[in-house]
Protein backbone atom coordinates (compact mmCIF):
# COMPACT_ATOMS: atom_id res chain seq x y z
CA UNK A 1 0.00 0.00 0.00
CA UNK A 2 1.23 3.12 -0.82
CA UNK A 3 1.59 6.05 1.64
CA UNK A 4 -0.15 9.42 0.96
CA UNK A 5 2.68 11.14 -0.33
CA UNK A 6 3.72 8.88 -2.62
CA UNK A 7 0.06 8.52 -3.78
CA UNK A 8 0.44 12.04 -4.74
CA UNK A 9 4.23 11.87 -6.72
CA UNK A 10 3.31 9.38 -8.39
CA UNK A 11 0.15 10.98 -9.86
CA UNK A 12 2.29 14.23 -10.21
CA UNK A 13 4.93 12.57 -11.91
CA UNK A 14 2.69 10.90 -14.21
CA UNK A 15 1.48 14.72 -14.82
CA UNK A 16 4.90 15.56 -15.58
CA UNK A 17 3.90 18.69 -12.76
CA UNK A 18 7.04 18.91 -10.46
CA UNK A 19 5.24 20.59 -7.80
CA UNK A 20 1.94 22.49 -6.03
CA UNK A 21 1.15 26.08 -5.97
CA UNK A 22 -0.11 27.63 -2.89
CA UNK A 23 -3.92 27.33 -3.55
CA UNK A 24 -3.43 23.67 -4.58
CA UNK A 25 -1.34 22.87 -1.58
CA UNK A 26 -4.57 24.45 0.49
CA UNK A 27 -7.23 22.65 -1.37
CA UNK A 28 -5.29 19.30 -1.13
CA UNK A 29 -4.92 20.15 2.62
CA UNK A 30 -8.71 21.06 3.21
CA UNK A 31 -10.05 18.51 0.20
CA UNK A 32 -9.18 15.41 2.58
CA UNK A 33 -10.92 17.44 6.09
CA UNK A 34 -14.47 16.69 7.55
CA UNK A 35 -15.69 20.64 6.25
CA UNK A 36 -17.28 21.53 3.52
CA UNK A 37 -14.85 23.58 1.23
CA UNK A 38 -15.63 26.58 -1.19
CA UNK A 39 -12.15 27.38 -3.59
CA UNK A 40 -11.82 30.96 -5.35
CA UNK A 41 -9.77 30.98 -7.93
CA UNK A 42 -8.62 32.53 -11.15
CA UNK A 43 -9.86 30.35 -14.31
CA UNK A 44 -6.54 29.05 -15.48
CA UNK A 45 -4.85 28.61 -12.08
CA UNK A 46 -4.83 24.74 -11.67
CA UNK A 47 -8.55 24.28 -9.99
CA UNK A 48 -9.15 20.76 -11.89
CA UNK A 49 -5.93 19.40 -9.85
CA UNK A 50 -6.85 21.17 -6.37
CA UNK A 51 -9.75 18.55 -6.41
CA UNK A 52 -8.74 15.87 -7.69
CA UNK A 53 -5.69 15.25 -5.97
CA UNK A 54 -8.08 14.76 -2.66
CA UNK A 55 -9.88 12.46 -4.06
CA UNK A 56 -6.79 10.07 -4.64
CA UNK A 57 -6.66 10.29 -0.26
CA UNK A 58 -10.04 9.57 0.05
CA UNK A 59 -11.23 7.29 -2.50
CA UNK A 60 -12.09 3.50 -1.50
CA UNK A 61 -10.44 1.00 -3.11
CA UNK A 62 -11.69 -2.41 -4.31
CA UNK A 63 -15.05 -0.73 -4.23
CA UNK A 64 -17.46 -0.91 -7.69
CA UNK A 65 -19.74 1.43 -6.01
CA UNK A 66 -20.00 5.34 -7.37
CA UNK A 67 -18.02 7.36 -4.85
CA UNK A 68 -17.96 10.67 -6.42
CA UNK A 69 -19.98 12.81 -8.46
CA UNK A 70 -18.60 16.07 -10.42
CA UNK A 71 -21.15 18.24 -11.88
CA UNK A 72 -19.56 21.13 -14.62
CA UNK A 73 -21.61 23.03 -16.99
CA UNK A 74 -19.88 22.31 -20.14
CA UNK A 75 -18.54 19.06 -22.00
CA UNK A 76 -15.25 20.24 -22.65
CA UNK A 77 -14.74 21.47 -18.98
CA UNK A 78 -16.14 17.84 -18.77
CA UNK A 79 -14.06 16.13 -21.01
CA UNK A 80 -10.62 18.46 -20.00
CA UNK A 81 -11.12 16.59 -16.47
CA UNK A 82 -11.45 13.28 -17.69
CA UNK A 83 -8.54 13.33 -19.40
CA UNK A 84 -6.49 14.77 -16.54
CA UNK A 85 -7.79 12.40 -14.01
CA UNK A 86 -6.92 9.26 -16.41
CA UNK A 87 -3.12 10.94 -16.94
CA UNK A 88 -3.10 10.39 -12.95
CA UNK A 89 -2.27 6.62 -13.62
CA UNK A 90 -4.61 5.31 -10.27
CA UNK A 91 -6.36 2.44 -10.61
CA UNK A 92 -10.12 3.96 -10.02
CA UNK A 93 -12.18 4.14 -13.16
CA UNK A 94 -14.39 7.58 -14.51
CA UNK A 95 -16.95 8.03 -16.61
CA UNK A 96 -17.67 10.99 -18.49
CA UNK A 97 -21.39 12.17 -19.31
CA UNK A 98 -22.79 15.18 -21.44
CA UNK A 99 -25.15 16.07 -24.21
CA UNK A 100 -24.16 15.19 -27.74
CA UNK A 101 -23.82 11.73 -28.29
CA UNK A 102 -26.18 8.45 -27.14
CA UNK A 103 -26.61 8.31 -23.50
CA UNK A 104 -26.67 4.42 -24.07
CA UNK A 105 -22.99 4.62 -24.54
CA UNK A 106 -22.51 6.06 -21.25
CA UNK A 107 -25.40 3.71 -19.51
CA UNK A 108 -22.90 0.79 -20.71
CA UNK A 109 -19.75 1.98 -19.77
CA UNK A 110 -21.10 2.68 -15.88
CA UNK A 111 -22.67 -0.48 -15.98
CA UNK A 112 -19.46 -2.54 -17.19
CA UNK A 113 -16.43 -0.36 -15.82
CA UNK A 114 -18.63 0.03 -12.31
CA UNK A 115 -16.49 4.01 -12.21
CA UNK A 116 -15.35 5.37 -8.96
CA UNK A 117 -16.10 8.73 -10.43
CA UNK A 118 -19.04 9.89 -12.07
CA UNK A 119 -18.63 13.55 -13.99
CA UNK A 120 -21.12 15.61 -16.45
CA UNK A 121 -23.32 17.84 -16.88
CA UNK A 122 -26.16 18.75 -14.79
CA UNK A 123 -28.69 17.87 -17.39
CA UNK A 124 -27.37 14.19 -18.30
CA UNK A 125 -26.41 13.72 -15.25
CA UNK A 126 -29.95 14.26 -14.13
CA UNK A 127 -31.25 11.99 -17.43
CA UNK A 128 -29.25 9.27 -15.86
CA UNK A 129 -30.40 9.39 -12.36
CA UNK A 130 -34.04 9.33 -13.77
CA UNK A 131 -33.77 6.10 -15.80
CA UNK A 132 -31.98 4.77 -12.95
CA UNK A 133 -28.72 3.91 -14.51
CA UNK A 134 -26.50 4.99 -11.30
CA UNK A 135 -26.91 4.08 -7.48
CA UNK A 136 -26.71 7.68 -6.36
CA UNK A 137 -26.61 6.63 -2.35
CA UNK A 138 -23.39 5.59 -2.40
CA UNK A 139 -22.21 8.60 -3.36
CA UNK A 140 -20.15 10.86 -0.72
CA UNK A 141 -18.29 13.69 -1.78
CA UNK A 142 -19.89 15.75 -4.70
CA UNK A 143 -17.90 18.29 -6.70
CA UNK A 144 -19.34 21.37 -8.35
CA UNK A 145 -16.70 23.33 -11.08
CA UNK A 146 -17.36 26.61 -11.83
CA UNK A 147 -20.09 26.56 -9.84
CA UNK A 148 -21.30 29.99 -10.74
CA UNK A 149 -21.27 29.61 -14.69
CA UNK A 150 -23.53 26.57 -13.60
CA UNK A 151 -26.00 28.55 -12.00
CA UNK A 152 -25.61 31.49 -14.79
CA UNK A 153 -26.21 28.64 -17.23
CA UNK A 154 -29.27 27.78 -16.01
CA UNK A 155 -28.70 24.64 -14.08
CA UNK A 156 -29.93 25.88 -10.40
CA UNK A 157 -32.92 23.40 -10.71
CA UNK A 158 -30.87 20.43 -11.96
CA UNK A 159 -28.77 20.68 -9.56
CA UNK A 160 -30.82 21.26 -6.74
CA UNK A 161 -32.87 18.26 -7.64
CA UNK A 162 -29.67 15.80 -8.06
CA UNK A 163 -28.44 16.80 -4.60
CA UNK A 164 -31.76 15.88 -2.99
CA UNK A 165 -30.71 12.32 -4.22
CA UNK A 166 -27.82 12.11 -2.39
CA UNK A 167 -28.42 11.11 0.95
CA UNK A 168 -25.18 9.76 1.40
CA UNK A 169 -23.07 12.92 0.96
CA UNK A 170 -19.72 13.55 3.26
CA UNK A 171 -18.15 15.53 1.76
CA UNK A 172 -19.10 19.46 -0.51
CA UNK A 173 -16.63 21.01 -2.41
CA UNK A 174 -17.43 24.08 -4.58
CA UNK A 175 -15.39 25.90 -7.03
CA UNK A 176 -15.69 29.06 -8.84
CA UNK A 177 -13.28 31.92 -10.51
CA UNK A 178 -15.61 34.63 -8.91
CA UNK A 179 -17.26 35.33 -4.69
CA UNK A 180 -20.29 35.09 -4.85
CA UNK A 181 -22.71 37.16 -2.26
CA UNK A 182 -24.79 34.40 -1.52
CA UNK A 183 -24.37 30.57 -1.69
CA UNK A 184 -28.27 29.14 -3.03
CA UNK A 185 -29.71 26.85 0.32
CA UNK A 186 -29.83 23.50 -1.90
CA UNK A 187 -26.00 23.37 -2.01
CA UNK A 188 -26.11 22.21 1.87
CA UNK A 189 -23.33 22.97 2.62
CA UNK A 190 -22.07 22.73 5.90
CA UNK A 191 -19.40 23.87 8.43
CA UNK A 192 -17.75 25.69 5.52
CA UNK A 193 -14.22 26.34 5.22
CA UNK A 194 -13.59 29.09 2.23
CA UNK A 195 -10.27 29.12 0.13
CA UNK A 196 -10.28 32.58 -1.58
CA UNK A 197 -7.05 32.71 -3.99
CA UNK A 198 -8.42 35.93 -6.25
CA UNK A 199 -6.08 38.40 -6.72
CA UNK A 200 -6.56 41.81 -5.90
CA UNK A 201 -6.68 44.33 -8.74
CA UNK A 202 -2.76 45.82 -8.36
CA UNK A 203 -1.26 48.36 -10.37
CA UNK A 204 1.36 45.49 -10.83
CA UNK A 205 -1.15 43.15 -12.82
CA UNK A 206 -3.04 46.18 -14.17
CA UNK A 207 0.14 46.91 -16.13
CA UNK A 208 0.65 43.72 -17.36
CA UNK A 209 -2.79 44.18 -19.62
CA UNK A 210 -2.86 46.55 -21.80
CA UNK A 211 -6.37 48.10 -23.05
CA UNK A 212 -6.56 49.59 -26.31
CA UNK A 213 -9.64 51.10 -28.62
CA UNK A 214 -10.27 50.15 -32.07
CA UNK A 215 -12.02 52.70 -33.88
CA UNK A 216 -14.58 51.23 -36.75
CA UNK A 217 -15.93 53.59 -39.68
CA UNK A 218 -18.72 51.84 -39.95
CA UNK A 219 -21.56 49.67 -37.36
CA UNK A 220 -20.20 46.61 -39.64
CA UNK A 221 -16.82 45.82 -38.02
CA UNK A 222 -15.33 42.78 -39.98
CA UNK A 223 -13.30 45.14 -42.37
CA UNK A 224 -11.60 46.83 -38.97
CA UNK A 225 -10.88 43.16 -37.52
CA UNK A 226 -9.68 42.11 -40.88
CA UNK A 227 -7.12 44.65 -40.57
CA UNK A 228 -6.69 44.53 -36.94
CA UNK A 229 -6.37 41.17 -36.93
CA UNK A 230 -3.42 41.45 -40.01
CA UNK A 231 -1.54 43.85 -38.18
CA UNK A 232 -1.69 41.37 -35.36
CA UNK A 233 0.53 38.46 -37.28
CA UNK A 234 0.68 35.49 -36.03
CA UNK A 235 -0.14 36.30 -32.29
CA UNK A 236 -2.65 34.11 -30.80
CA UNK A 237 -5.96 35.62 -30.61
CA UNK A 238 -9.43 35.32 -29.40
CA UNK A 239 -12.46 37.21 -30.74
CA UNK A 240 -15.48 37.29 -28.66
CA UNK A 241 -18.64 38.16 -30.24
CA UNK A 242 -21.97 38.52 -28.12
CA UNK A 243 -24.30 35.85 -29.67
CA UNK A 244 -23.87 32.05 -31.84
CA UNK A 245 -25.19 33.66 -35.14
CA UNK A 246 -22.23 36.68 -35.45
CA UNK A 247 -19.35 34.10 -34.24
CA UNK A 248 -20.76 32.28 -37.15
CA UNK A 249 -20.70 35.40 -39.60
CA UNK A 250 -17.45 36.20 -38.81
CA UNK A 251 -16.31 33.46 -39.26
CA UNK A 252 -17.73 33.14 -42.76
CA UNK A 253 -16.18 36.50 -43.59
CA UNK A 254 -12.79 36.15 -42.58
CA UNK A 255 -12.87 33.04 -44.25
CA UNK A 256 -14.23 34.55 -48.00
CA UNK A 257 -11.33 36.99 -46.97
CA UNK A 258 -8.89 34.09 -46.73
CA UNK A 259 -7.72 34.37 -43.42
CA UNK A 260 -7.55 31.09 -41.61
CA UNK A 261 -10.13 31.21 -38.28
CA UNK A 262 -11.73 28.20 -36.49
CA UNK A 263 -14.93 29.34 -34.52
CA UNK A 264 -16.29 28.21 -31.22
CA UNK A 265 -20.25 28.36 -29.60
CA UNK A 266 -22.48 25.90 -27.90
CA UNK A 267 -24.77 25.54 -30.69
CA UNK A 268 -22.00 23.45 -32.65
CA UNK A 269 -21.47 19.79 -32.50
CA UNK A 270 -19.89 18.43 -29.81
CA UNK A 271 -16.83 16.84 -32.56
CA UNK A 272 -16.74 20.16 -34.23
CA UNK A 273 -15.90 22.17 -31.22
CA UNK A 274 -13.15 19.85 -30.24
CA UNK A 275 -11.72 19.86 -33.39
CA UNK A 276 -11.68 23.63 -33.53
CA UNK A 277 -10.23 24.20 -29.89
CA UNK A 278 -7.93 21.22 -30.86
CA UNK A 279 -6.27 23.15 -33.68
CA UNK A 280 -6.08 26.43 -31.65
CA UNK A 281 -4.37 24.60 -28.61
CA UNK A 282 -1.70 23.05 -31.09
CA UNK A 283 -0.74 26.00 -33.11
CA UNK A 284 -2.67 24.70 -36.53
CA UNK A 285 -4.49 27.82 -36.13
CA UNK A 286 -3.82 31.45 -34.45
CA UNK A 287 -7.54 32.65 -34.21
CA UNK A 288 -10.57 31.96 -32.34
CA UNK A 289 -14.10 33.53 -32.81
CA UNK A 290 -16.37 32.83 -29.84
CA UNK A 291 -18.94 33.54 -27.65
CA UNK A 292 -18.33 33.96 -23.96
CA UNK A 293 -17.77 30.11 -23.77
CA UNK A 294 -14.51 30.07 -24.34
CA UNK A 295 -13.63 32.72 -21.27
CA UNK A 296 -13.67 30.19 -18.77
CA UNK A 297 -13.51 26.72 -18.00
CA UNK A 298 -11.56 25.50 -20.96
CA UNK A 299 -8.02 24.06 -21.20
CA UNK A 300 -6.32 27.04 -23.78
CA UNK A 301 -2.55 28.05 -23.34
CA UNK A 302 -1.68 31.65 -23.07
CA UNK A 303 -3.26 34.33 -25.41
CA UNK A 304 -1.11 37.02 -26.41
CA UNK A 305 -4.78 39.13 -27.77
CA UNK A 306 -8.25 39.37 -27.07
CA UNK A 307 -10.60 40.88 -28.79
CA UNK A 308 -14.11 42.24 -28.31
CA UNK A 309 -15.99 42.24 -31.56
CA UNK A 310 -18.81 43.02 -29.56
CA UNK A 311 -18.88 45.28 -26.36
CA UNK A 312 -19.27 42.50 -22.96
CA UNK A 313 -22.72 42.63 -21.67
CA UNK A 314 -21.56 43.61 -18.33
CA UNK A 315 -18.39 43.60 -16.23
CA UNK A 316 -17.76 40.27 -14.97
CA UNK A 317 -18.36 38.86 -19.05
CA UNK A 318 -15.01 41.38 -19.42
CA UNK A 319 -13.31 40.31 -16.75
CA UNK A 320 -13.22 36.62 -17.65
CA UNK A 321 -12.16 37.36 -21.13
CA UNK A 322 -9.31 39.42 -20.54
CA UNK A 323 -8.69 37.28 -18.05
CA UNK A 324 -7.69 34.48 -20.75
CA UNK A 325 -4.71 36.75 -21.52
CA UNK A 326 -2.17 38.30 -19.19
CA UNK A 327 -2.61 35.15 -16.70
CA UNK A 328 0.34 35.21 -13.74
CA UNK A 329 3.47 36.74 -14.98
CA UNK A 330 2.13 37.02 -18.82
CA UNK A 331 1.53 39.99 -20.97
CA UNK A 332 -1.10 40.28 -23.07
CA UNK A 333 -3.12 43.02 -24.79
CA UNK A 334 -7.50 43.32 -24.78
CA UNK A 335 -8.48 45.11 -27.80
CA UNK A 336 -12.01 46.67 -28.25
CA UNK A 337 -13.21 47.88 -31.74
CA UNK A 338 -15.58 50.62 -31.34
CA UNK A 339 -17.88 52.18 -33.84
CA UNK A 340 -18.80 55.81 -33.72
CA UNK A 341 -22.27 55.60 -31.99
CA UNK A 342 -21.06 53.19 -29.24
CA UNK A 343 -19.71 54.47 -25.77
CA UNK A 344 -17.56 52.83 -23.53
CA UNK A 345 -19.90 50.86 -20.12
CA UNK A 346 -18.24 52.98 -16.98
CA UNK A 347 -16.18 50.31 -16.13
CA UNK A 348 -14.05 50.70 -18.63
CA UNK A 349 -11.66 53.97 -18.66
CA UNK A 350 -12.13 56.44 -21.19
CA UNK A 351 -8.73 57.48 -21.68
CA UNK A 352 -7.52 54.10 -23.04
CA UNK A 353 -5.46 54.53 -26.17
CA UNK A 354 -6.36 53.99 -29.55
CA UNK A 355 -4.92 51.87 -32.00
CA UNK A 356 -4.29 53.54 -35.61
CA UNK A 357 -4.63 50.25 -38.20
CA UNK A 358 -2.85 50.13 -41.61
CA UNK A 359 -4.94 50.39 -44.36
CA UNK A 360 -3.75 47.25 -45.95
CA UNK A 361 -1.70 45.12 -43.97
CA UNK A 362 -0.66 42.15 -45.43
CA UNK A 363 -2.48 38.86 -44.26
CA UNK A 364 -0.86 36.45 -41.77
CA UNK A 365 0.85 33.37 -43.26
CA UNK A 366 -0.73 30.25 -42.67
CA UNK A 367 0.85 28.52 -39.60
CA UNK A 368 3.78 25.71 -39.82
CA UNK A 369 1.37 23.30 -38.52
CA UNK A 370 -1.60 21.60 -39.57
CA UNK A 371 -3.92 18.98 -38.24
CA UNK A 372 -4.44 15.54 -39.07
CA UNK A 373 -7.41 13.43 -38.35
CA UNK A 374 -6.81 9.53 -37.56
CA UNK A 375 -10.46 7.37 -37.19
CA UNK A 376 -9.24 5.31 -34.52
CA UNK A 377 -8.68 6.28 -31.05
CA UNK A 378 -8.99 4.70 -27.46
CA UNK A 379 -11.77 2.61 -27.71
CA UNK A 380 -9.79 0.87 -29.89
CA UNK A 381 -6.62 0.70 -28.16
CA UNK A 382 -5.23 3.17 -30.06
CA UNK A 383 -2.32 5.31 -27.98
CA UNK A 384 -0.12 8.15 -28.76
CA UNK A 385 2.81 5.98 -29.47
CA UNK A 386 0.71 4.14 -31.36
CA UNK A 387 0.25 7.33 -34.14
CA UNK A 388 3.90 8.47 -33.31
CA UNK A 389 5.53 5.24 -34.67
CA UNK A 390 3.31 4.82 -37.29
CA UNK A 391 4.10 8.36 -39.08
CA UNK A 392 7.65 8.21 -38.22
CA UNK A 393 8.12 4.32 -39.96
CA UNK A 394 5.56 4.38 -42.73
CA UNK A 395 4.89 8.17 -42.91
CA UNK A 396 8.72 9.08 -43.00
CA UNK A 397 8.23 11.70 -40.08
CA UNK A 398 10.95 13.17 -38.00
CA UNK A 399 10.21 14.19 -34.65
CA UNK A 400 10.28 17.48 -35.28
CA UNK A 401 7.29 17.07 -37.67
CA UNK A 402 4.83 16.14 -35.51
CA UNK A 403 3.79 18.24 -32.52
CA UNK A 404 0.80 17.18 -29.88
CA UNK A 405 -0.89 14.17 -30.49
CA UNK A 406 -4.22 14.44 -28.68
CA UNK A 407 -6.62 10.57 -28.88
CA UNK A 408 -10.31 10.70 -27.82
CA UNK A 409 -12.58 7.96 -27.48
CA UNK A 410 -13.04 6.87 -31.56
CA UNK A 411 -10.51 9.62 -33.11
CA UNK A 412 -7.56 11.22 -32.57
CA UNK A 413 -5.73 14.79 -33.99
CA UNK A 414 -2.16 14.64 -34.72
CA UNK A 415 -0.20 18.06 -35.66
CA UNK A 416 2.18 17.97 -38.17
CA UNK A 417 4.15 20.13 -39.99
CA UNK A 418 2.25 21.60 -43.05
CA UNK A 419 5.09 21.30 -45.23
CA UNK A 420 5.02 17.56 -44.83
CA UNK A 421 1.42 16.48 -45.23
CA UNK A 422 0.72 16.20 -48.73
CA UNK A 423 4.05 13.64 -48.85
CA UNK A 424 3.32 12.19 -45.86
CA UNK A 425 -0.78 11.45 -46.56
CA UNK A 426 0.77 10.23 -49.99
CA UNK A 427 2.89 7.63 -47.87
CA UNK A 428 -0.29 6.03 -45.79
CA UNK A 429 -2.33 5.75 -48.36
CA UNK A 430 -4.11 2.34 -47.93
CA UNK A 431 -1.64 1.59 -45.00
CA UNK A 432 -3.24 -0.07 -41.46
CA UNK A 433 -2.34 1.76 -38.45
CA UNK A 434 -2.05 -0.57 -35.68
CA UNK A 435 -3.53 -3.28 -38.20
CA UNK A 436 -6.53 -1.53 -38.28
CA UNK A 437 -7.79 0.55 -41.52
CA UNK A 438 -8.95 3.79 -41.07
CA UNK A 439 -9.65 7.39 -42.59
CA UNK A 440 -6.55 9.89 -41.94
CA UNK A 441 -7.12 13.22 -43.86
CA UNK A 442 -6.50 16.37 -42.98
CA UNK A 443 -8.58 17.54 -40.40
CA UNK A 444 -11.15 20.14 -42.29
Amino acid sequence: MLEKNEIIQSALQNLKIESLNPMQEAALEQGTGRKDVILLSPTGSGKTLAYLLPLLLTLKPNDDSVQVLILVPSRELALQIDTVFRSMGTSWKTCCCYGGHPIAEEKKSIAGNHPAIILGTPGRITDHLSKGNFDPETIETLIIDEFDKSLEFGFHDEMAEIITQLPGLKKRMLLSATDAEEIPQFTGLNRTVKLDFLPEATEEQENRLKLMKVLSPSKDKIDTLYNLLCSLGSSSSIVFCNHRDAVDRVHKLLEDKKLLAERFHGGMEQPDRERALYKFRNGSCHVLISTDLAARGLDIPEIEHIIHYHLPVNEEAFTHRNGRTARWDATGTSYLILHAEEKLPEYIPEDIETMELLENPSRPPKSVWTTIYIGKGKKEKLSRMDIAGFLYKKGNLTREDVGAIDVKEHYAFVAVRRAKVKQLLNLIQGEKIKGMKTIIEEAK
